[in-house]
């Protein structure tokens, strides 16, 4: 069975949300955030002391967006979910743009805007990066905004791991109160997000392996 260990509202939520798309069994490991530093046993586990971090057999995993992709592989294998773009479709390429654009691309400005505008020591804050990053994830969200205004998905025509990869990010703006500044149809497409079953029982599995593990379920971060 796969072991995904999982901080709440952290990166590891994609994998999470993508395990509840496939229907797929897990065990779901909470830690308090960050948990290299409040969880030092962790580190035996994973080096790195990051989240996510994955196990299914030998395999060992850290990066969220490549798990969504292996989760679709290990657990779809003939793709009946479709949740995968295969090298044949149309629609290959944007797939594989989008799955890591959603972690490259628009979760990287906002862990600065995290450390330096929350995170960090009053003395040690940086409002002047912080916003800077702020403004740098919205822009970057133009070309999803492009790709909305004629498709309901980013690829495929279908909702993939790619939306998964992409809409972590649109929910980790959340925390960031970023999330009036979306563009009209990143907007309307993060409501769509939210009502989709899979997102919904990530957000209570969550929530309950954090209350069954005594770790609280506002204890929240991105790692």
């Amino acid at each position: 069975m796969i072991a995904l260990y999982h901080c709440v509202s952290a990166r590891s939520f994609r994998p999470l949300w993508m395990l509840e798309e496939l229907g797929a069994p897990y065990e779901l490991r909470m830690l308090p955030f960050p948990p290299r530093v409040r969880e030092r046993s962790y580190l035996e586990i994973n080096p790195l002391g990051t989240i996510p971090y994955l196990i299914d057999g030998d395999t060992r995993m850290t990066e969220s967006a490549a798990m969504c992709q292996y989760l679709a592989e290990r657990f779809d294998p003939d793709n009946l979910r479709g949740l995968a773009v295969r090298p044949g479709e149309p629609g290959f390429g944007a797939w594989l743009n989008w799955l890591h654009h959603g972690e490259a691309t628009l979760t990287f400005p906002q862990t600065i805007v995290l450390r330096y505008g929350r995170f960090e020591p009053d003395e040690r804050k940086l409002p002047q990066a912080a916003d800077d990053y702020a403004k740098w994830f919205i822009a970057r969200l133009r070309g999803i905004d492009a790709v909305l205004a004629q498709h309901e998905f980013l690829s495929a025509e279908r909702f993939t791991a790619a939306d998964i990869s992409v809409g972590y990010a649109l929910m980790l703006a959340g925390q960031l109160d970023l999330v009036a500044r979306f563009p009209t149809n990143v907007a309307a497409y993060w409501q769509r997000l939210q009502q989709r079953e899979g997102f919904r029982r990530g957000l209570a599995a969550q929530r309950d392996a954090a209350l069954a593990q005594g770790v609280s379920p506002h204890d929240a971060g991105i790692d």
